[in-house]
C-alpha cells in the first residue's frame, strides 16, 4: 500500500508499528551544534540546520536500479541502529600525524537496502548501501541539495562543454576556475565537479562533495530550473570506447549506456558530504574526506612510500642554460636534473611526457635519446628516485608487465595523466592503477584526473592529484585569467578534498599588469614570495619544482627554502583566512614550524597569533614582500627575527603577495 512504512524492531530496542504516517528521525553531532532531520515516508529525505540555522531544506535522495526497485521510494522500512564514534587514526602521508573520527551514526534499514546518516561537528555524511546478493545495475541516482532561499556559491564549471550535447561533459580535465554567483543564476546547460561552497547566512559555508569513491560514477552538480536546488548527475556507462584523444594516449567514449553503474552483488555507495562551517579557515583544514574513506587493507605495508619534492621538466621545457649540452628529452639533461636534485636535497625527478615513442601508447618504446637502465642507475647513485609520465592507456592496457618491469629497473612511481572522466569504469581505473601499482612498489601521482575522494587513504601509495587549475595554466592563459584569486580560493574548496598537484615553485614572477603566457620561459601571477608561500598553504605530499634547475641556482635563498621544506606534516593549523580574500596556515614537521599565507590581488597587512607555538624562544627566517613587489614581482626580503613573546606577529604583503616563514626554537 502506498505511504505505508513498516517498522521493525531497532537494534535499540523499538517496538514495531505499522503506520501510514512519516517516520522522523533526529541526529546531532557530538557537539551538538550540527542537526541533521531524517523523514521517511513514501519516500526518504533529509535537512541540515547548524546553529539553529537551516542550511539545508529537506532534500530527496533515492537510487533506482534496473529492473524498476527505487531505494528510498515507497520501500519497505525495516528499523533503525545508531552508534557514535570517538577515535583517532593514524594518517599516513598526510597534513596531519592523527585525524579526529567523532561522529553520530543512523543505519535506517529496508527491505533491500540500508541508508546510513553521519553527523560530525564540522559536517554531515550520508550512503546507501546495497544488501542485493544477485546482479544488478543502478540507472540513475538522486541526490538532491536543497537551500532554503537563494543564494551565492563558488561554482567550479565544466570548461569544455556543447550546449548542444550535455553529455559531453562528461569528458573534461576538471580544471577551471570558480564563477562566484547566485544559485539562481547558475548557467542551465551546464555542470559544476566537486567540492563546490555554497553561501549560507551568518558567514556560514556549506560544501558538496563526495568520499569513498571506488567503484561508481563521480558526480557533478547541476541546477536545471534556475531555482535554490542543486542536483547530482552522473556519467553513464561507456558503451563503445575508441583510442585517440592526446596523442592517441586516451580511450574516448563513443556511445554510452542507460545506466550508470553494474555490480554482481550488493555494495557500499559513495558517501554524499555536506561540510559546514562558521569560519572559512574551517573548510581549508577540514578531514571529512579521510575520515570517510576505506581504511588500508591491515595486512599491507606502506612504510616503503616516501613523500617528497621533485625536480620537474615540462613546465619550464626543459630550458636549461650555462650547459655544455643541448637541452632537451636527452640523457645529458636528465642527469643534469638528477645532480641538481641531488644536491639541493630532492628526492625526486620526474621524465615527463616525451620518454616514450610518441603515438605508440606503448611504454616499453623508449626513444633512443634516453637509457633508462642508465638514468635510473645514476640516480640511484645520487640517492634520488625517478618518477616517469605515462598516457592513461598506455599505463592501462599493458598495466601489470608495466608496473612489474619498471619497478625492477629501480622506478620509483608513476605519474598518470589524461583519465579526464569518472564514470564507472574510470573510477575502477584508478584503483585497479593503484592496487597494482602498490604490488610493486610504486607511488602514483594521478593527472588529467577528478578531485581526491579518499583512494590515498585506501592507497597510501596513491601520493597525489590533479584535477586543480594549476600553475601549468600560466604557460597559455592571457591576463583575464585570474590565477591569484584562484589560489586563495582553492584552500577552501579544491583542497577540502584532498592534495593536488598544483606544481608551484616560479622564479619568474609578475605583477597584474605585467603578467604574459610564455610557454618556453613561463612565469606566475604574483610575487616570489607567494610561491614560496604555496608550498606552506597548499597540501602536496608529492610537490613538484616546476622551474628550470638553472634559475633556481640563480636563486639559492628561495631554492634553499623550498628544497628543504616538507611535503606531509605532523601538525596544520589554519590561522586566518577568507575564501577568495586571503589565507595564513602553519604546519609542522617534528620541532619546527612553517608558516604560509597568501593574499589576494589586494595588499594586505596581517597580524597572526602564534601562540600554538606553546612556551619557549622562537626564531623565524622570514621571506616577505619588498618594498618594490607591488611593481617587480620578484622583490623579496630574506631576515631572521625573534618572534615576540606577546606571540603577535604582524607583517604586510603586496598585491598578489604572500609571506613564508620557517619557525624554530633557539
Amino acid at each position: 500500500m502506498t505511504g505505508k512504512i513498516i517498522a521493525a524492531v531497532a537494534a535499540l530496542g523499538i517496538s514495531a508499528v505499522m503506520s501510514a504516517a512519516p517516520k522522523e528521525f533526529s541526529l546531532s553531532s557530538p557537539d551538538g551544534k550540527l542537526g541533521v532531520h531524517v523523514e521517511v515516508g513514501e519516500t526518504v529525505s533529509y535537512s541540515v540546520s547548524h546553529e539553529g540555522t537551516p542550511v539545508l531544506a529537506p532534500s530527496q535522495v533515492s537510487m533506482t536500479l534496473d529492473d524498476g526497485t527505487v531505494y528510498g521510494v515507497e520501500s519497505s522500512f525495516q528499523g533503525k541502529k545508531t552508534r557514535s564514534v570517538e577515535e583517532r587514526i593514524c594518517a599516513v602521508n598526510y597534513k596531519k600525524k592523527t585525524v579526529e573520527d567523532r561522529f553520530n551514526e543512523l543505519t535506517l534499514r529496508f527491505k533491500g537496502f540500508n541508508i546510513i546518516f553521519r553527523a560530525y561537528d564540522d559536517g554531515m555524511a550520508y550512503r546507501f548501501v546495497s544488501l542485493s546478493d544477485a546482479p544488478f545495475r543502478v540507472v540513475s541516482e538522486q541526490a538532491d541539495f536543497n537551500f532554503p532561499e537563494d543564494r551565492t556559491a563558488y561554482v567550479p564549471y565544466v570548461r569544455d562543454f556543447d550546449r548542444n550535447d550535455f553529455s559531453r561533459q562528461f569528458f573534461n580535465s576538471f580544471e577551471n576556475t570558480y564563477s562566484h554567483i547566485a544559485l539562481s543564476d547558475w548557467d542551465r546547460d551546464r555542470l559544476a565537479f566537486l567540492p563546490l561552497v555554497v553561501e549560507a547566512p551568518q558567514g556560514k559555508k556549506v560544501c558538496i562533495t563526495e568520499a569513498d569513491l571506488l567503484d561508481y560514477p563521480g558526480m557533478y552538480l547541476y541546477n536545471g530550473d534556475g531555482g535554490n536546488s542543486l542536483h547530482g548527475a552522473f556519467a553513464p556507462y561507456p558503451d563503445k570506447e575508441e583510442q585517440g584523444g592526446h596523442n592517441m594516449l586516451q580511450m574516448v567514449v563513443r556511445s554510452r549506456r542507460d545506466y550508470i553503474a553494474e555490480y554482481e552483488s550488493g555494495t557500499a555507495f559513495p558517501w554524499r558530504v555536506v561540510i559546514v562551517t562558521a569560519e572559512d579557515s574551517r573548510l581549508a583544514d577540514n578531514d571529512m574526506v579521510y575520515r570517510l574513506a576505506t581504511p588500508p587493507a591491515a595486512d599491507m605495508d606502506y612504510s616503503w612510500v616516501k613523500p617528497g619534492k621533485v625536480a620537474w621538466d615540462w613546465w619550464n621545457d626543459w630550458n636549461l642554460y650555462g650547459v655544455g649540452f643541448r637541452a632537451g628529452i636527452n640523457n645529458d639533461t636528465y642527469k643534469y636534473y638528477i645532480d641538481f636534485a641531488s644536491e639541493h636535497g630532492i628526492e625526486y625527478v620526474i621524465l615527463d611526457e616525451g620518454w616514450a615513442v610518441n603515438l605508440q601508447a606503448d611504454l616499453m618504446q623508449v626513444v633512443p635519446e634516453i637509457d633508462l637502465k642508465m638514468l635510473s642507475e645514476y640516480a640511484g647513485s645520487k640517492n634520488v628516485g625517478l618518477i616517469l609520465w605515462a598516457g592513461y592507456w598506455a599505463f592501462d592496457r599493458d598495466m601489470e608487465n608495466v608496473c612489474r618491469y619498471f619497478s625492477d629497473l629501480g622506478i620509483k612511481g608513476f605519474k598518470v595523466d589524461f583519465m579526464d572522466r569518472d564514470d564507472q569504469k574510470m573510477v575502477a581505473f584508478h584503483r585497479r592503477a593503484a592496487e597494482t601499482a602498490a604490488k610493486y612498489g610504486l607511488m602514483i601521482d594521478f593527472h588529467g584526473t577528478y578531485k581526491p575522494t579518499g583512494l590515498h587513504r585506501t592507497y597510501p601509495n596513491v601520493i597525489n592529484y590533479e584535477g586543480v587549475h594549476g600553475l601549468e595554466q600560466m604557460k597559455w592563459s592571457g591576463p583575464d585569467v585570474d590565477q591569484v584569486t584562484y589560489d586563495v580560493t582553492i584552500p577552501f574548496t579544491r583542497m577540502v578534498a584532498g592534495p593536488m598537484d598544483y606544481t608551484q615553485g616560479a622564479m619568474r614572477n609578475a605583477t597584474r599588469g605585467n603578467y604574459r603566457p610564455v610557454n618556453s620561459e613561463a612565469m606566475s601571477q604574483g610575487t616570489r614570495c607567494r610561491q614560496l608561500a604555496e608550498y606552506v598553504v597548499f597540501e602536496s605530499p608529492l610537490n613538484m619544482l616546476c622551474d628550470s634547475p638553472s634559475n633556481y641556482i640563480r636563486e639559492p635563498e628561495c631554492s634553499g627554502f623550498i628544497a628543504e621544506i616538507p611535503t606531509v606534516w605532523d601538525e596544520t593549523v589554519v590561522l586566518d583566512g577568507r575564501i577568495a580574500e586571503y589565507i595564513a596556515t602553519a604546519r609542522r614537521s617534528g620541532d619546527i614550524w612553517y608558516l604560509g599565507a597568501m593574499t589576494d590581488w589586494n595588499a594586505r597587512d596581517l597580524t597572526l597569533d602564534l601562540s600554538f607555538l606553546g612556551e619557549g624562544n622562537y626564531e623565524m627566517t622570514v621571506y616577505r614582500d619588498g618594498i618594490n613587489a607591488d611593481r617587480a614581482a620578484c622583490d623579496y626580503i630574506r631576515e631572521t627575527v625573534s618572534v615576540p613573546v606577546s606571540r603577535k606577529v604582524t607583517f604586510h604583503m603586496a598585491p598578489g603577495g604572500g609571506y613564508a616563514a620557517k619557525i624554530v626554537r633557539k
